[in-house]
């Protein structure tokens, strides 16, 4: 079975994590929330507080298959501070594995040089960031083994491509059809 990881930072926006966490395993794959402090709850941007999986000092990265970031401030900012963020998704890249990204957290990647040469989406105010990409306004975008988003309004088209990415379009039509979303 595919594995997948997730980065929940402190002030992360919610919805973008625990979204994709929700049709990830509606899709029947498994995905791992990790905590990025020490402590295994997390307090997103909006006060919501949830629990994680793991804390990253506890997990065996090189046993995934994926790594997300969702965005949210000061969430992302976290990310891009974070020496095993940096180093993993930089990893995932150059070796296929998929990394994907939503909101400001394509920064995180576009500062890491993952970018380069790909097509990527991100939030407005934040396409700068995106360095040596070619930006493009869709609600979701995948080049190859990345795949970035736009913000927390389509948190859920880009959890069902990252769905589709491990598990195909037949496992990610039945989610829909559970989920009463045409896609």
């Amino acid at each position: 079975m595919r594995r997948i990881g997730i980065f929940m930072a402190q002030g992360c926006e919610e919805i973008e994590g625990l979204m994709v966490v929700d049709v990830i395993r509606r899709a029947g794959l498994d995905i791992q929330m990790i905590a990025l402090n020490n402590e295994v709850a997390v307090s997103g941007s909006h006060k919501i507080i949830f629990i994680c999986d793991s804390r990253k000092k506890d997990v065996n990265f090189a046993d995934l298959d994926g790594i997300i970031l969702p965005g949210g401030m000061p969430g992302t900012l976290a990310l891009s501070a974070d020496e095993t963020v940096q180093k993993v998704i930089k990893d995932f890249a150059a070796s296929g594995k998929m990394v994907a990204a939503i909101c400001a957290a394509p920064s995180v990647l576009g500062e890491a040089g993952i970018l380069q040469g790909k097509k990527a989406t991100c939030h407005p105010g934040f396409e700068k960031k995106l360095l040596g990409a070619e930006f493009v306004e869709a609600p979701v975008v995948r080049d190859g083994n990345i795949i970035t988003s736009r913000g927390m309004g389509t948190a859920l088209p880009f959890a069902l491509e990252i769905a589709e990415y491990f598990a195909g379009k037949e496992a990610v039509d039945h989610v829909c059809e559970g989920l009463v979303y045409n896609r």
